[in-house]
């Protein structure tokens, strides 16, 4: 049986897909819309997910942090590949964060890089920017501004790496939950296809994911919280005390003006309950009072 791949038909999601097909060792890729779908990033997920269900694929690929906590019943997780750089990168004017010149124009529509570099830079003028890779990198070229800031596993995925001007160190700017990491989604019932699947599955990957996914879900946050959550797991061949995973985290305002940040060390055979502590001890130090007042400044129910 050939296994169909399920995508959007943007250059991103298509190179990613191309990206599984080829270690799966063959694939036909079906290209979904996502046109007509409200909402934020989550609306890119929806049209594939709709296409698994209506057995018109039989794997969907999203960008692991584009994907929802909450699923569509009888969709399942199949498995992570090997996780691309997680950092964000900075494209444009100055070779770090520290000379940067005051002032400049910065486009990104994510909160959670908004908030980061306020808080960092507060003399930035952060501008509000949406679009795929190529249309944000032509604003930048046209002038409209003086650097932009993407991830860096979409850019090398896209053969282009060499535009970026630094990487961003993560003490910095707390990634994403599950940037740079893929998701391969399938039918909970279709067990050949699950077990295909997990065949270009990585383990360290999977725990990484789980453990970041469980912090997003205790914060109630969704991919348009200004949160970023990275964990890093080490194998226990790695250590002489058995797998280690440690896992860090920022909340913040959009204005850069209040932010936490914090970090646990958990076992990394139990990656849901280091992301549960780490979100506990968020919500001990008023995360929750942040991110309730993060909604009201940017008008949201």
């Amino acid at each position: 049986m050939t296994i169909r791949i399920a995508t959007r038909n943007s250059a991103l999601a298509k190179a990613q897909a191309r990206q599984v097909a080829e270690l799966l060792g063959g694939a036909e890729l079906v290209e979904v819309s996502s046109d007509g779908e409200v909402g934020d990033k989550e609306r890119f997920v929806r049209g594939v997910e709709r296409a698994l269900l209506a057995g018109e694929a039989e794997i969907g690929v999203h960008s692991a942090k584009d994907v929802p906590v909450e699923m569509p019943e009888g969709l399942v997780i199949a498995a992570v590949p090997t996780r691309e750089d997680p950092a964000d990168v900075w494209i444009g004017v100055g070779g770090s964060l520290d000379d940067v010149p005051e002032g400049a124009r910065v486009g990104t529509a994510s909160l959670r890089r908004r908030a980061q570099l306020l808080a960092i830079r507060q003399d930035l003028e952060v501008s509000e920017l949406h679009g795929n890779v190529d249309t944000r990198l032509r604003k930048l070229a046209e002038g409209e501004l003086d650097a932009i800031v993407l991830a860096a596993a979409g850019l090398r995925r896209l053969g282009r790496e060499d535009e970026a001007s630094f990487s961003i160190p993560a003490e910095a700017m707390t990634p994403a939950a599950g940037q740079g990491a893929l998701v391969l989604q399938a039918r909970g019932d279709d067990g050949g296809v699950i077990d295909a699947a997990s065949v270009i599955g990585d383990e360290t990957a999977l725990r990484e994911l789980t453990a970041e996914r469980a912090v997003v879900a205790l914060l109630d946050a969704t991919c348009a919280t200004p949160i970023g959550v990275h964990a890093t797991a080490r194998d226990a061949a790695e250590e002489a005390d058995g797998g280690s995973l440690l896992i860090e985290a920022f909340v913040g305002l959009p204005d850069g003006s209040e932010w936490i940040r914090d970090r646990v060390e958990g076992d990394a055979d139990e990656p849901a309950a280091a992301g549960a502590l780490l979100a506990e001890r968020l919500l001990g130090a008023g995360a929750r009072e942040i991110l309730d007042r993060a909604k009201a400044l940017e008008g949201k129910p």
